[in-house]
């Protein structure tokens, strides 16, 4: 169970991450947001990326071996940078419909989903 909820929080938590990170530059499309200066979408971004923290921080507590958790540190680690790529690559998908996945993108992609086989291999 302990893994499923680090999973979870992980998702949470690259969720705002990539909102932190890439939100931003949708904000030309929100006429409210449109003309903010580089500090206002500084601030705005670090605000979401605090929420990033309330899931990231309880997520590695939760799923770390020597907590009590499943996961090794490594293993966090590779699972957190998959649950952010995945994250990535829906945001993109559905946020920026100009940019498009290339098959050399899903290679890479699939190269990482090959790293989490091996670091979890025993």
């Amino acid at each position: 169970m302990k893994g499923f909820y680090t999973i979870a929080l992980l998702l949470l938590s690259n969720t705002f991450m990539t909102l932190a990170w890439y939100g931003h530059l949708k904000f030309k499309e929100i006429p409210k947001l449109a003309n903010l200066g580089l500090v206002a979408i500084v601030l705005l971004s670090w605000g979401l990326a605090l929420f990033e923290y309330f899931f990231q921080v309880p997520a590695n507590r939760i799923g770390f071996k020597e907590n009590g958790g499943p996961f090794s540190l490594v293993e966090l680690k590779v699972i957190q940078e998959v649950i952010s790529i995945s994250v990535f690559m829906a945001f993109t998908f559905f946020a920026f419909k100009n940019e498009t996945i290339k098959v050399n993108h899903i290679i890479g992609f699939g190269f990482l989903v090959l790293a989490v086989y091996f670091i979890f291999k025993k």
